[in-house]
């Protein structure tokens, strides 16, 4: 198993940005180092060499499509989330176009959902976004109000990755159906952590991926349930039925799965270890800050490994250098986003003012996040805000 820390010159950086992405299991590299170097065919092939590793990536499908409760032949393998969005998300509209052109969505998504709609816009598709509620739940009234009898695609993420609330899909369900829409769902970040078999039956699409689970990088999945109609963006194609092209990275895929059967034995031991983490970094914050600090979840539909905050009067972007200098790694958002000089979207979709979105930071949690490691982030940012407020004015420090 791989430790959460790197060295960073004289000072051993500690993780707490597991939301953008993990460390490979050791078990999960043994076995891909072992296909890579012995199952390595291409499974389009018709020798041997292609047989074997063909039949390795159906029994990889089987297994997660075990894990997910889902039809095998009706998950594809693709090389990122991020991509499983993009090909999902049009290829599901366009397979879907002849009944209307309207998509709906959260306007908390990931970047890669604005990507794929953005596209779909310049064929003639148009697109509402929708609010968060203040807990973090996307405005039911507002989405009723949006859709309509052209609706044929909702997008809303299982759980947000910068705030970690858990969206009703059951109820997200209920209200696509009474349209006849499609409901997509991006469980990039619940999946290992939430069971995710337990809104399968409820959703027409779904995405995850593995470098949020301990598994490599580049590989990832797409689920669209059997008679909900998609359209190839791309004709022609073989691998993969035709819903992505290119050679299939069988090593990367197995790999996954190994990651993915690890992360699901271990899922409640480590859901309510995170319960525990969570309140012993709040509870410090808390008895510090008072009312300066702003802490964005849900009572009970959270996610306890991620915490986004805010504490006034401290930018997110200053805080996170500041914390970067002691040796903690946290983020001010989602890591497909922070490159862009925005607030987060969460805090945008949520409706935060401009000054409490720039306080915003994201803390996560992983598997090998200890309680000494808890209270020295705890510690670094109490002493990080007071040596920033120590520099300010007193009217500046109080005002709000």
């Amino acid at each position: 198993m791989f430790v959460s820390t790197e060295k960073k010159g004289t000072i051993l950086m500690i993780n707490f940005d597991h939301s953008a992405t993990t460390p490979l299991d050791r078990k999960a590299a043994d076995v891909y180092e072992t296909v890579a170097t012995t199952l390595y065919g291409n499974t389009n092939s018709l020798h041997d060499i292609g047989g074997k590793a063909s039949r390795l990536l159906e029994r990889s499908r089987v297994r997660l499509a075990e894990q997910l409760d889902v039809a095998p032949h009706r998950l594809y393998f693709t090389a990122s989330g991020t991509e499983s969005n993009l090909l999902a998300i049009t290829q599901l509209a366009l397979g879907q176009k002849e009944r209307g052109m309207h998509i709906v969505m959260s306007r908390g998504e990931h970047p890669s959902v604005d990507s794929a709609v953005a596209f779909l816009e310049t064929i003639g598709f148009r697109v509402t976004s929708i609010p968060l509620q203040r807990n973090g739940i996307v405005d039911l009234d507002a989405l009723k109000r949006a859709m309509t009898d052209e609706t044929t695609v909702l997008i809303v993420q299982h759980a947000n990755p910068e705030i970690g609330v858990i969206q009703p899909i059951e109820q997200l369900s209920y209200l696509a159906k009474q349209y006849g829409a499609a409901l997509l769902v991006d469980a990039v970040q619940t999946f290992g952590e939430l069971d995710v078999s337990d809104i399968t039956p409820y959703v027409d699409a779904l995405t995850i991926a593995s470098h949020k689970i301990y598994g490599p990088k580049g590989v990832a999945a797409a689920y669209i349930r059997p008679r909900v109609r998609w359209s190839p963006l791309f004709p022609g194609l073989t691998h993969e039925s035709g819903f992505r092209g290119g050679t299939v990275n069988v090593p990367g895929i197995v790999s996954f799965v190994t990651a993915s059967t690890e992360a699901l034995r271990t899922r409640i031991e480590r859901q309510e270890r995170y319960k525990r983490l969570r309140e012993r970094l709040l509870q410090p914050l808390r008895k510090t800050f008072g009312e300066r600090l702003t802490v964005y979840e849900h009572p009970t539909e959270q996610l306890p490994h991620i915490i986004g905050f805010g504490i006034y009067p401290i930018e997110g972007q200053l805080l996170m250098l500041r914390l970067n200098e002691k040796g903690y790694a946290i983020s001010t958002g989602s890591a497909c986003q922070v490159g862009m000089q925005v607030a987060s979207k969460a805090m945008y979709a949520l409706g935060v003012s401009e000054d409490r979105a720039k306080e915003f930071v994201r803390v996560s949690f992983g598997r090998d996040t200890t309680e000494e490691e808890i209270d020295g982030l705890a510690q670094a940012i109490i002493d990080s805000l007071r040596d920033h407020t120590a520099r300010m004015p007193k009217q500046e420090v109080f005002h709000s």
